[in-house]
Parts: C-alpha cells; sequence; structure tokens
C-alpha cells in the first residue's frame, strides 16, 4: 500500500471531473484525478459523441434529400456500417491514450482503480489487481462519478436484460427490430438513429415526447419519426417483459397489446453514481443525489457544508442540477476555481452570475435534442415561466417563412417561440424546433444569460438570408418595445 497527499483530489475523470482538476491545477492545487474505467467517461465512449455520430450521417442524407439539385444525386441508402466505423473513430475504439496524455500535460496525476472516502479528505484507491493506494487531500475531494441508466420496476425488466444506453451507443450489429421505453432525449434519439438504419423501431412513452419541452417540440419529433418508419406508442407503459424464442422480447403494455422485438432498450432516466464511495460514513445517503450549492459544494438542508470543514464537492450529474454535460462543464469550472480560491483564503462569494458560481443550472439551461427535427431550447418554457410565477407573453414564428430557410432546405418546416419577461421586457426562454436549429440556440443563450432588453435587441441585426433572421420576425411579432 502506497500513501501519497494531494491538494486536491477528484473521482472521476470523465469530461466533469477533468474541467475540476484542470480549473484546481490552473490555481496552483496538486491534483490528482482518480478512475475505475476509461479516462473521459460517459460522454467521449457511450453518450454524447458516440450517440451523436450515429445521428449525423442519417441527419444529413435527409437533409441532402430535402435539397433540389442535391436530392437528384442521392444514389443509394445509408452506410450503415460506415457509420459504425466513423462512430468507432469518434470514440477512439475505446481506448482512452489520447484523454490520458491530456492529463500529463495539464499536469493532473492519474490513479486508476475504485475510489472510497474511508476518512475525511482520504480517498483509498484499489486497483484491478488489487493494488491499494491512500490519497489524502489538504484541501478538497470532488465527486464527479455521474450517473448511470435507470432500470425501472417492471416484472421481468431485469431478468431479461434489456440494453441501456451504453448497449445502443456501442452497438456492433444493428438489430432488425429494437423496442425502446422512453420518450425523453435518449429515447428519441435512439429512435431517430436505428429508424435511419432501417431498423423496426417501437417507441413507448407514458406521456408525451420531450415532456420537459414546449409541447410542439414532442409532437414535431413524433411525427417525424412516423414519417421515418417508427411506431410511436404515446400514453402507455410495460406492464411485463420476458424473453422468448429467438432470444427476443416480448412486452406487454397497459393498454393490453404486446410487442416484440430483437432488442428492447430502456432510457427512462438516471441514477447517481454514488454507491459504495463511502458517503454514508458521512451522514450522507449511500447512492443518493448529492445537494450541493453554486459552487458545488455539498450542503444540508440547511444551505451549510454537510461535512465538517466543506472539504466535500460533488460537481456533474450526482448533483442532479443538469445532467448535461456541457453545464457539468461548467459547474466544474466554477467548483474548482472556488477550490483554489477558498485554499488561498480568498472569499468565495455565492451571489448570482459571480466568478465562483453555477447560476446558469437553475433557469438558463440550453439543450439540443439531435432528432429530425432537432429541438433546441434555453431557459423556461411557458409553462415553466407561469408555474415561477412571471407575468409572460408567448410569441410563435414559423421558421419556414424566414427566407434563409427556404434556401436551408425546400419546403422547411420548423417553429420558434419566445417567451417573455413582460414587467422586465427579456426573453426567459426560447426554443427552436427545425433542422439545423442547434446552432441558433446560443445567441438566445446570450439573450437569456445577459437579460438583454428586447429593445436593445432590437439593434442586433441577423445576417440575411439566413435562419438566424427568425430572430427579427420574433421581435416584430412581439411588437417594438420603447426604450
Amino acid at each position: 500500500m502506497t500513501s501519497t497527499e494531494y491538494d486536491v483530489i477528484v473521482i472521476g475523470a470523465g469530461a466533469i471531473g477533468e474541467n475540476v482538476a484542470d480549473r484546481a491545477v490552473q490555481g496552483g492545487m496538486r491534483t490528482v484525478i482518480v478512475e475505475s474505467e476509461l479516462v473521459g467517461g460517459e460522454c467521449s465512449y457511450w453518450a454524447c459523441m458516440p450517440s451523436k455520430a450515429l445521428l449525423r450521417s442519417g441527419a444529413l442524407l435527409r437533409a441532402a434529400s430535402r435539397v433540389g439539385g442535391v436530392r437528384e444525386a442521392i444514389t443509394g441508402p445509408l452506410d450503415v456500417e460506415a457509420v459504425l466505423k466513423r462512430r468507432d473513430r469518434m470514440t477512439s475504439d475505446w481506448k482512452d491514450d489520447g484523454q490520458v496524455s491530456w492529463l500529463e500535460s495539464a499536469g493532473i496525476d492519474l490513479v486508476r482503480g475504485w475510489a472510497v472516502i474511508t476518512a475525511p479528505k482520504e480517498v483509498t484507491v484499489t486497483a484491478e489487481d488489487g493494488t491499494v493506494t491512500v490519497l489524502t487531500a489538504k484541501h478538497a475531494v470532488a465527486v464527479s462519478t455521474g450517473s448511470a441508466a435507470l432500470l425501472p420496476d417492471i416484472p421481468g425488466l431485469r431478468e431479461s436484460e434489456p440494453w441501456t444506453s451504453r448497449d445502443a451507443t456501442s452497438v456492433q450489429r444493428v438489430p432488425v427490430s429494437l423496442a425502446i421505453l422512453g420518450g425523453g432525449v435518449v429515447g428519441v434519439e435512439m429512435a431517430t438513429a436505428y429508424a435511419g438504419f432501417g431498423t423496426e423501431v417501437h417507441l413507448i412513452s407514458r406521456g408525451a415526447l420531450l415532456a420537459n419541452d414546449e409541447p410542439f417540440a414532442g409532437e414535431a419529433v413524433a411525427a417525424s419519426l412516423r414519417e421515418l418508419g417508427a411506431k410511436v406508442h404515446l400514453d402507455v407503459s410495460p406492464t411485463s417483459v420476458e424473453r422468448i424464442e429467438g432470444d427476443r422480447f416480448r412486452i406487454a403494455l397497459d393498454d393490453g397489446s404486446t410487442i416484440e422485438t430483437d432488442e428492447f432498450l430502456v432510457a427512462t432516466g438516471r441514477l447517481p453514481r454514488t454507491s459504495g464511495i463511502g458517503l454514508d460514513a458521512f451522514g450522507l445517503e449511500d447512492g443518493g443525489w448529492l445537494h450541493v450549492d453554486d459552487s458545488m459544494r455539498v450542503v444540508g438542508a440547511d444551505g451549510e457544508p454537510a461535512v465538517d470543514g466543506g472539504w466535500l464537492y460533488g460537481v456533474g450529474d450526482v448533483n442532479h442540477r443538469a445532467l448535461l454535460t456541457h453545464q457539468g462543464k461548467y459547474q466544474a469550472r466554477a467548483a474548482g476555481d472556488a477550490i483554489a480560491a477558498r485554499a488561498h483564503g480568498k472569499d468565495v462569494s455565492l451571489e448570482p452570475w459571480g466568478t465562483y458560481v453555477a447560476t446558469a443550472d437553475h433557469q438558463s439551461v440550453p439543450q439540443v435534442t439531435f432528432t429530425d427535427p432537432e429541438v433546441a431550447s434555453v431557459g423556461l418554457t411557458a409553462a415553466a415561466a407561469e408555474k415561477a410565477g412571471y407575468r409572460i407573453r408567448v410569441v410563435d414564428y414559423p421558421i419556414g417563412s424566414v427566407s434563409g430557410a427556404s434556401i436551408a432546405s425546400d419546403n422547411y418546416e420548423g417553429q420558434a417561440r419566445m417567451v417573455v419577461d413582460e414587467d422586465r421586457q427579456v426573453v426567459l426562454g426560447v426554443t427552436f424546433v427545425g433542422q439545423d436549429v442547434g446552432e441558433l440556440l446560443h445567441s438566445a443563450t446570450i439573450a437569456v444569460v445577459g437579460e438583454v432588453p428586447l429593445a436593445r435587441l432590437w439593434h442586433a441585426v441577423p445576417s440575411y438570408p439566413t435562419i438566424s433572421e427568425v430572430w427579427l420576425r420574433l421581435l416584430e411579432a412581439y411588437g417594438r418595445p420603447t426604450s
């Protein structure tokens, strides 16, 4: 057994843990990161990168088919084998050599193995070969272990061994048929990808698709999936799952129907990967979400540090604030800077929009769902804004009526919505649905985060002819405010 002392220990070498460590090092902290799997984590190998690689080729083929002159040049269907090979390149064939090299270049030490917090500011790491290393931290331990797929309590589900998102994104042979349980982002993205591969897809959702978005978003995605040949089953839930002859799945639904497919993907939510890492020794729930303040320090219900000395941080999915890689990295930058600042005796203010806080997590989260059409949103939906007590006005505009949209695609179909706080005349939320609208989102994010008054937004002139002209049309539909 060996022992080593650092300023900061980060548990989890995914994108979030890497960013915590990087900011801590830049703040003068000697930092080590601990990882039991691949350096780079879920996003690099089983989530963001492989899933978007699986989606991109089909999206481009369909986009090309909507433009005269290109449509006529298309001579064949999607080459699924080539798509999978490209996905493999995007994941570096599930090897983390490049990520390890980055850690070395950033001055971050790496210890491989399973980490357990065994005492205040002490982490014991057991390697695959049984070697034990005890790490101690002078200042902080940051838990960035991410989340794992949730399997709901459905008779026969666990025993049938369904796919999780990891299986769906790392597949080496596309199934003939696939059932997907869950109408959220993972469910609709994988339904889009596999329907594009020619797989017979059944998407099962207990409610509307993309229920956290504006209603028209889920409606558009459902219609598109049906056009791709997928069967969309709404307002139903499985009552049982079993393996049948040929190692296929039989899924019984509560409307009395059954579905039989070669594979079954469960995409109904996430659980924190906090089991067995020693949190219970400090009065925290083993396997539970970590409650944090805006600097990502783990706190109790009273807002005070949950452990004596406030040395424990929870960053990324584990705190359940926004289960998105980009928000986790944003949190990581705040946490790493806050850890370094506190270590140097600096005051760390939790005032909104300051240096050491992740204020945007609360009402300014951007997200793109890479379906066809794409769904891009930031901030509050109309329903969420009303629930929060704002006096709002909703402005809708068909993106297809914008000149740039007709250039981008023949018969472009899409919808934009702007939710305005009428008392302050600032934008609370924006949703775009349509081809390539993800590239519109950052302008909306700046408007929401910056609380840019509508009177000033009138002076942000969109280039012609681009789809960004939808901003002008939204403002015109609202009416010019007095400055």
